[in-house]
């Protein structure tokens, strides 16, 4: 059974954590022109390749304006192209360029180096404590995943 403050303490850290990991990876890269939210629409599009822009707004939990908007800004900077659907040519699929592409592979490298470097600073027996809580780690996440998912109360 958790302790009862458990779950404000990892929200906070989480919370923590992925400032930490912002500002690292400003300070790391600082030439890179793109917001963290753009990084990580062309992230999620990496993952589901010829996403529409509903579905990437279902993914990221924005308003679908707000999708269309970020990927019209991507497009203008050659990283991502519009397609006509498969079955549908009214609709619209998105698939990241060669440089899309690029910009996530090194978000993604950069991201990498950041946690890398700093668990090598770690003590080795938390290093290791935390690489035993990777599998719980990613059960935390897919939970999560599917809380995102379930329609909200009222709808």
């Amino acid at each position: 059974m958790p302790e009862p403050d458990s779950g404000v303490a990892l929200a906070e850290v989480v919370a923590r954590l992925r400032r930490a990991m912002r500002r690292a990876a400003r300070n790391a890269d600082p030439a890179t022109t793109l917001s963290v939210a753009q990084l990580e629409l062309l992230s999620c599009l990496a993952e589901n390749p010829g996403a529409r822009p509903s579905r990437l707004a279902q993914l990221l939990k924005l308003a679908p304006n707000t999708v269309t908007t970020m990927a019209n800004g991507l497009q203008a900077k050659d990283l991502l192209t519009r397609t006509s659907g498969n079955d549908d040519r009214r609709t619209v699929a998105l698939e990241l360029t060669g440089a899309g592409r690029d910009a996530v592979r090194r978000w993604q490298a950069t991201n990498t180096a950041i946690v890398e470097t700093a668990v090598a600073n770690l003590h080795p027996a938390w290093q290791h404590l935390l690489t035993a809580a990777l599998p719980a780690l990613r059960e935390l996440v897919g939970s999560i995943d599917d809380l995102a998912e379930a329609p909200r109360a009222g709808r």
